[in-house]
């Protein structure tokens, strides 16, 4: 690896796949790819472009930023900002995605740097950051929350030098479909299914049916606050029929096989937790998305009900899924209980970053310099 300077540019959004310009953002998902194998030592994470080419495009709701990073003439990795468009929001998201032999070479300080510039110019005074740390021995962090930890490593010795603070820790978890009984599955859903009487399910595959289009938009907005966020800053998140549609379009265009199970209650007739499951056609890992239960209907096991029912749905829907991954705070302990006794178990964590930018006059150039 040269230590030449790094060239990073922002990257073409293509109108298609298909499209003359499409090379570089093919480039771009294909070493994202590579990057997440490197870290997890798996596939699990891989995407396909036709999945992830619908969350680049336009929006009213955020604009997304993406730059390419080329060291020595090779594509290394990409750097990203999410700017959501919510009113109160004040935080970036920032995203920073090397390959490992581009470490420790200063690209990903200069990249930082970019990112900051660009949060900075759009009145964000606030980056935060999600960045998986897999388990490993030696010196540990921990939150202000007191739950879970991450080591040291690379990663955490970075964001630390530019002077992010971690907020909160989140798990990274597995169900093995092949060591899951679905006997199980099913006792524990008909145990939820007594003890959540006053309650019934529903479920639909995208586009969302008309009936449930304003229920489903409520627990969307509700996701962003009400769950465990510790001290990242998460405004919350305005979703109304256009962003349902915005959202559904994302998973139908990029071909995704999704499932959403929710309950409703009997009483009122209100959708009031729901939960999602998206994999790719034939590939054998599902990711369970936002899982919610509004907090005036918790206590019911809804959460197990949901989740059982989905899980029992998924095996007849796609049958080929051999791993399910889902992302819960530590401190989410109702919601990590029922994943552990349905059977998840940790292979990861996710450490919440966090800083605040100096105002404009005092800006360092400290964090490009690197």
């Amino acid at each position: 690896m040269t230590t030449a300077t790094p060239d990073i540019r922002p990257l073409t959004i293509p109108s298609s796949l298909h499209a003359p310009e499409a090379a570089d953002f093919l480039e771009m998902v294909r070493v994202r790819n590579i990057v997440y194998d490197e870290i997890s030592g798996n596939r699990d994470e891989e995407l396909d472009p036709a999945v992830l080419l619908p969350h680049y495009r336009p929006s009213p709701f955020a604009q997304r930023l993406i730059w390419g990073v080329w060291s020595g003439g090779e594509f290394v990795g990409r750097a990203g900002l999410n700017l959501p468009h919510d009113e109160d929001a004040t935080a970036a998201y920032a995203q920073i995605e090397l390959r490992r032999h581009a470490w420790s070479h200063g690209v990903g300080t200069a990249a930082l740097g970019i990112l900051e510039a660009a949060a900075a110019e759009n009145e964000r005074r606030i980056i935060e950051s999600w960045i998986e740390h897999p388990t490993a021995d030696g010196e540990q962090l921990a939150p202000p929350t007191g739950f879970g930890r991450i080591p040291l490593d690379h990663a955490a010795r970075f964001a630390l030098r530019h002077g992010y603070a971690l907020e909160q820790v989140e798990r990274k978890s597995i169900l093995d479909l092949s060591a899951t009984s679905v006997d199980l599955v099913s006792e524990l859903h008909q145990q939820a299914s007594v003890a959540s009487a006053g309650y019934e399910l529903v479920s639909w595959r995208p586009p969302t049916p008309p009936e449930f289009v304003a229920d489903y938009a409520w627990m969307k907005s509700r996701m962003s606050v009400d769950a465990p966020s510790a001290g990242m800053e998460i405004a919350e998140e305005s979703w109304d029929a256009a962003r349902i549609l915005e959202h559904d379009t994302h998973w139908i265009e990029g071909g995704r096989d999704v499932l959403v199970v929710a309950a409703r209650d009997r009483a009122s007739g209100r959708l009031v937790a729901f939960t999602e499951l998206a994999s790719s056609p034939g590939h054998p890992v599902t990711h369970q998305e936002d899982t919610l239960v509004l907090r005036e209907h918790r206590g019911h096991r809804l959460g197990m009900l949901i989740k059982t029912a989905a899980l029992l749905r998924w095996r007849e829907l796609a049958p080929h899924t051999q791993r399910i991954l889902t992302y819960n705070a530590e401190e989410n302990r109702p919601m990590l209980a029922v994943n552990e006794e349905i059977g998840f178990r940790p292979v990861a964590y996710i450490g919440a970053w966090k800083k605040t930018l100096a105002p404009a006059s005092d800006a360092s150039t400290d964090a490009v310099s690197g």
